[in-house]
Order: structure tokens, then C-alpha cells, then sequence
């Protein structure tokens, strides 16, 4: 089984980065390969719904958006990681996910989400919000843990104080991993869910 993990920090081995060590850990003992890739740092411009994406079957500004796209596509689950800046998640990281959500046109159904908020201490809630309506558009169930999955720090390193926060993200990397085998054999015994036809109606017809 394969995670990939996205750290939306522009900071190498701040707080967030806490966050996702914890659960490296524990998807390393459960024999999950892990990757982190940070975002949060990258030039990424946002997406301008050109659709050239549906000609070229990748977004057409070519950054870190299209070296993603196959490692999302390869991995059984997706952990999206931000600190909190104005109540909700770094722009820059929001520009990946829309566009990388928005151009990779395979099927998401049953990849497990899960997202991870960090803060000095307010807008984690709203933050995780934000992140987690990628999932719930893209038929993806999303992982939780014990507490809302947020972890607490200002300065570099301060989270590693939160003994709350790190064991909620131990906690949610067992709760992914356990989804994620579950819908392993899910699939194996009884396949996807049935599909419909797309239906797209709007305000106007």
C-alpha cells in the first residue's frame, strides 16, 4: 500500500512537518510506503479553468502539479497537511490541489483522505474544513482520529510539545491504514460501488 503525503508549509521541518512525521512512523510499522513531498514552498500559480487539462491529459502549466498527478494515481491514500494562515489553509497548497484535483481525470473513487492542520491556535477547524471538501467531491472516504486532526505550535518545533496533537496523528494513521486494507478486500470480494451517469444541472437549465 502506498501513502502520499503533501506538506503545504513553506518551512523545511516546521511544525506541520511534525505532524507528518508522527504519522510516517506509524504507516512505516504498518508496511505502508510513505512519501512526503513538500508544496508549500514551490512557485505554483492557481488554476485558470482553461480545460486544456481534458486535451492534454495534464494541467497545461507544467510544475510539481504534474509530477503528483502519478503518485496520486499509484497511492491507495492522500494526506493533505497546511498550517493555518487567516483561519484557513496556505494558498500555495490550495493552488496544487485545485488544479491537481481538477486535471488528473482518473478515478479517485476509494482513495482515503485524510487532512492535517496546524496553528498557533486559532482557524484549525475551518482550515480543516476546507481541505477535506477535496475528498468528499472525488467519492473519497476521509480518514479521522480521536480529536479533530490538528496539531498546535507558533515557533519551530513547538508542536512536538503537543503530546495531544502527535497522538492524534498516530491515531489517524492507524485509522488509514485500517481503511485503507478494509477497502482493499472490499474491492477484491465485492468491487466498486455501481456507478451512474454524470448528471451536472446548474441554477440557469
Amino acid at each position: 500500500m502506498k501513502v502520499l503525503m503533501l506538506n503545504g508549509s513553506p518551512r523545511k521541518d516546521g511544525n506541520t512537518s511534525i505532524a507528518l512525521e508522527e504519522m510516517k512512523k506509524i504507516f512505516e510499522a504498518e508496511g505502508v510506503e510513505t512519501e512526503i513531498v513538500r508544496v508549500g514552498n514551490k512557485d505554483v500559480r492557481g488554476c485558470i479553468a482553461c480545460g486544456r487539462c481534458y486535451e492534454l491529459g495534464k494541467c497545461v502549466f507544467d510544475d510539481v502539479v504534474n509530477e503528483l498527478a502519478p503518485k496520486f494515481e499509484a497511492a491507495d491514500g492522500l494526506v493533505i497537511a497546511s498550517p493555518v494562515y487567516y483561519a484557513s489553509a496556505n494558498a500555495t497548497l490550495i493552488a496544487v490541489l485545485d488544479r491537481l484535483f481538477y486535471s488528473s481525470h482518473f478515478d479517485k473513487t476509494m482513495k482515503v483522505g485524510a487532512s492535517v492542520v496546524c496553528a498557533r491556535r486559532g482557524g484549525c477547524s475551518a482550515t480543516f474544513d476546507e481541505l477535506n471538501k477535496y475528498f468528499t467531491i472525488s467519492n473519497m472516504p476521509i480518514a479521522s482520529s480521536q480529536y479533530w486532526n490538528s496539531i498546535h505550535g507558533r515557533a519551530q518545533g513547538e508542536a512536538e510539545m503537543d503530546e495531544e496533537g502527535k497522538q492524534t496523528m498516530r491515531v489517524l494513521a492507524r485509522n488509514m491504514v485500517f481503511l485503507m486494507k478494509s477497502i482493499a478486500l472490499g474491492k477484491e470480494k465485492f468491487g466498486l460501488p455501481e456507478t451512474e451517469e454524470r448528471v451536472a444541472t446548474h441554477f440557469i437549465r
